[in-house]
């Protein structure tokens, strides 16, 4: 036993001379010392990482490198300088983090990279275009038309539940928002009391959670060996294999419907499968199109699209009742575009709700949905400026401090939509605004996120007045796993006089 334990303790201590004798031999960016094997992660505070890394930038620079644990990290917090890195195709992989690539073995749109992650994105974006996300054209109105039906049962059912203690919306968005992504991604939608989509909502929320406090197994591997970690592990893995075979499930339903010439198309299930099958009746190589790819991507775009939307809209429900001028203002501007509210709000409205636009931006800037961004990985050594990124590091656009910096927003912490409008009333464009990153990872389904949110905010502004439910208290924090997200707060919804 002596002898294992001396031999880890010298493997251990070479790792560490080898970095130290790498970092003598290039010019890295100026950063914290940290300790051996778990570099600064002692510092960074667990619940407020975002804030910690901030913190670092502001100490160190707008480029600041640091060990994570066994992960070289380097942290951007310029937006011209974010832009210009992650344009750059040595820049476009992924970070070599445990949960990603060992888990999810560099699968699916996000965790993949290289030649699977440029088919795929290429098949994604094609595929969201066909299902409408679009300037103009019949499939955009179809999915403009799934998208209100989706908001109109939210409203009812705020309305069917809300009394004078006020109602915590969550679960209604929760199912309205999952359902909306349920049918684009899967072709189905389901009741809210069906066991099985409770089940999804639940892992979802669990998932969030754990792969958050799961942030050591992607810099210190080797805490997947203890008991107290062990628990969390078997919970991811069971998790993902479970939903791969609802997944697995939902294919084989779809096939036959297929074989019944029941046609449904419009969903990633289907324009996925038809790919494989023309490529094997083609006799054609599948490439990216595997049978494990096809779960892992089903998954993510289902649990991003869910996830970032619905707590977005979260977070500007909780603004609106904090600042209720604001909501009144906006609400003037939803009369007035829809002739009185004899219309309801409807995208064609999006031009002259310039306010609504802007405060939707203005509460994606102060509560970044991700706070550190969506962190890059080299796939080459590189340069940032004058400084050398190896090959293998992982960078980090941090979001927050792009956000909440003073040279940027004047007093960034102030919530005021009217930041974002310019003079001549249109929607600012700001280069230090990236809510959906930038470069050529940046998300790809931004623009079915900008339907969504403007859809759900202005339809619930143009039936609600929004206040905070007597007792409660205001929290502004939230929690950061994945995504920052709101704690629950019960508001009241008073509706309007609308025709």
């Amino acid at each position: 036993m002596f002898i294992v334990y001396s031999s880890v303790i010298i493997i251990i201590l070479t790792l560490i001379m080898g970095k130290l004798i790498k970092k003598g031999t290039q010019k890295l960016p100026p950063g914290p010392r940290g300790l051996p094997i778990v570099g600064y992660l002692p510092w960074i505070d667990s619940k407020t990482p975002h804030k910690s890394l901030t913190q670092l930038t502001e100490k160190y620079g707008p480029i600041c490198g640091l060990w994570m644990g066994s992960v070289y990290t380097v942290l951007l917090s310029d937006p011209k300088l974010i832009r210009q890195t992650l344009s750059r195709d040595e820049f476009a992989g992924r970070a070599p983090l445990y949960v990603t690539h060992g888990m999810f073995n560099g699968y699916g749109i996000i965790c993949s990279e290289g030649e699977l992650w440029k088919e795929q994105r290429k098949f994604v974006v094609a595929t969201i275009k066909s299902l409408g996300v679009m300037k103009y054209g019949t499939k955009r109105d179809e999915l403009e038309l799934k998208i209100t039906n989706f908001v109109n049962e939210a409203i009812k059912m705020i309305e069917e539940r809300s009394d004078d203690n006020g109602i915590e919306p969550f679960d209604i968005l929760h199912h309205c928002v999952g359902n909306i992504m349920n049918d684009l991604v899967f072709g189905k939608v389901y009741n809210e009391s069906d066991e099985t989509w409770k089940w999804l909502r639940h892992l979802q929320e669990e998932g969030v959670k754990h792969i958050g406090v799961a942030g050591p197994f992607n810099f210190l591997p080797f805490l997947r060996y203890f008991v107290k970690f062990k628990k969390t592990m078997s919970s991811l893995i069971d998790g993902k294999m479970k939903t791969h075979q609802l997944y697995k499930k939902l294919i084989e339903e779809y096939e036959e419907k297929q074989e019944m010439n029941y046609k449904n198309s419009d969903n990633f299930l289907a324009a996925f499968n038809v790919e494989m099958k023309n490529r094997i009746l083609n006799n054609c190589q599948l490439g990216s199109f595997t049978e494990q790819q096809y779960y892992h991507l089903l998954a993510d775009l289902f649990g991003a699209g869910t996830d970032t939307t619905l707590t977005t809209i979260r977070w500007f429900l909780l603004y609106m009742a904090i600042f209720p001028e604001n909501q009144e203002n906006i609400y003037q501007r939803i009369k007035v575009a829809t002739n009185n509210n004899r219309e309801l709000v409807a995208l064609k409205h999006r031009e002259f709700l310039t306010l609504l636009e802007a405060a939707i931006c203005e509460v994606q800037r102060l509560r970044s949905v991700v706070p550190v961004g969506i962190p890059h990985g080299a796939m080459a050594n590189g340069k940032i400026e004058d400084y050398d990124i190896p090959k293998g590091t992982m960078i980090i656009p941090l979001q927050w401090a792009v956000h909440m910096n003073s040279t940027y927003w004047k007093n960034p912490e102030k919530f005021d939509p009217y930041r974002f409008i310019t003079s001549d009333g249109s929607l600012l464009k700001s280069l230090a605004f990236m809510p959906f990153q930038t470069g050529k990872r940046i998300c790809v389904g931004d623009e079915l996120a900008r339907m969504m949110l403007f859809l759900f905010a202005a339809r619930i502004l143009q039936k609600f007045h929004i206040s905070i439910a007597p007792g409660e208290n205001i929290d502004m924090d939230g929690i950061c796993g994945i995504t920052l997200v709101p704690k629950n707060h019960r508001f009241n919804f008073l509706s309007r006089n609308t025709n």
